[in-house]
């Protein structure tokens, strides 16, 4: 759910939003980190996410910008134009990986650099907006802390706004990191919760190491699965979930209310001052003279009246029965049956046999009796909706004896109405 997550992130008073590789290809497609997302996929959700929110800053996974330093630069301007205010840009090798999971593989030195540079460039050219680069090595990871600390150090050098080392093991790390790159960039944490490499640590904590942001790309991720995981088990056991939000609440998150608010602002009212009609003062068109009434044309045969009938109680009907017209269900029973009967049946299961259904209101007054050829059971819940998704076909195999009984041979209640099925 990135846009309702971003919206919640703005409503919570955050600084800023992080659109997390990792939770968008969880979220969207239910797959691994590995770089089976798209650009244009990254570039799609981010901008809702964007659209969902206010005006609060949101940093886009960028990934490894998509190849080479042309790239990368494309990349940068694509996340621009999208609305983002910044773009993290890393040092793997495609396909990449999350960082606190195996298989850690970065480029050359000098091809990480060339990839910082060119996302710095797309910044500072027409179309960059002056987007914020997060310059990120996974080297910690692939090669060394070493590494990292050299490329982090190269990575300011080349001109990012913010460094990240991700998957760093200890405070002692995370220390010397900070006092690398002070004075030269900022620094971000990455506090990746449930079993990461990072030691989690408060947010004053961060601070006073010397990070300026931090990011908890799972948090919404990981509440919201284990949240779906309750749920969906208290309604498998026939139980409505307990920490349901009020409904009302819902419409208000996801914005119904300013909806409605701003939708009034264009209401349209018919009508117009004195004279002015139904056109609003415009001036009415011109009458069109009426045709010459066309001769009636010769009364059709009578059709075969069909068997199927409609034996409704009035009385039930204004007293509380279905609402639905009795004449109009007639005509529909009606059409159909005579239909199949011309047509000699839709099946030859059940030849001879009829299906006749009852409906009963709460009044317990018979609101609809009507009947049906045994071979025409596909169309029967087209006609009377209450018996709709009913095997109707295996009722009747299991009935075959049963017929003219004179009891039904499957009942079931709805809401207000008794269903009776029998077979003659």
């Amino acid at each position: 759910m990135p846009g309702i997550s971003a919206k919640l992130t703005e409503d919570a008073g955050f600084d800023f939003g992080f659109m997390s590789g990792f939770s968008v290809a969880a979220a969207r497609l239910g797959l691994p980190d590995t770089g089976l997302v798209s650009y244009g996929e990254m570039v799609e959700q981010g901008r809702q996410m964007i659209e969902a929110t206010k005006d609060i800053p949101l940093i886009g996974d960028g990934d490894t910008g998509g190849g080479n330093a042309m790239n990368v630069k494309r990349t940068v301007k694509g996340y621009a134009a999208a609305g983002f205010s910044g773009i993290l840009i890393e040092d793997q090798t495609w396909p990449k990986s999350c960082g606190h999971v195996r298989g850690k593989r970065v480029v050359s030195r000098e091809e990480a650099v060339a990839r910082v540079k060119a996302a710095c460039d797309a910044r500072d050219e027409p179309g960059g907006c002056g987007i914020v680069i997060v310059a990120r090595t996974d080297a910690k990871q692939a090669m060394s802390f070493q590494e990292a600390i050299e490329r982090a150090e190269l990575f300011a050098d080349a001109g990012a706004d913010v460094v990240f080392v991700d998957a760093l093991e200890s405070v002692a790390e995370m220390r010397t990191l900070c006092a690398v790159c002070k004075g030269r960039c900022a620094v971000m944490a990455n506090m990746l919760e449930g079993g990461g490499k990072t030691p989690i640590l408060s947010p004053e904590e961060l601070e006073k190491m010397g990070f300026k942001l931090v990011a908890y790309p799972l948090s919404l991720l990981g509440v919201s699965m284990n949240a779906m995981r309750r749920a969906l088990g208290d309604l498998k056991r026939g139980e409505i979930p307990k920490d349901v939000p009020e409904f009302c609440d819902l419409q208000e998150v996801v914005g119904f209310n300013a909806y409605f608010q701003e939708e009034a602002r264009y209401a349209v009212t018919t009508g117009g001052g004195e004279g002015a009609g139904e056109t609003g003062g415009r001036p009415a068109a011109p009458a069109v003279p009426e045709a010459p009434e066309a001769p009636a044309a010769p009364e059709a045969p009578a059709a075969i009246e069909p068997d199927a009938v409609i034996e409704g109680d009035e009385q039930g009907y204004r007293e509380g029965g279905s609402a639905r017209s009795s004449s109009s269900s007639s005509a529909a029973a009606a059409t159909a049956t005579h239909d199949v009967t011309e047509r000699g049946g839709a099946s030859s299961r059940g030849q001879g046999l009829w299906l006749r259904i009852k409906v009963y209101n709460r009044q317990n007054a018979v609101a609809l009796d009507t009947r049906f050829p045994a071979g025409f059971l596909s169309g029967i819940g087209s006609i009377v909706p209450q018996v709709a998704g009913i095997d109707l076909g295996a009722i009747m195999a299991e009935a075959e004896g049963k017929r003219n009984t004179g009891e039904p041979v499957y009942a079931f209640e709805l809401d207000d109405e008794r269903v009776e099925i029998f077979l003659e």
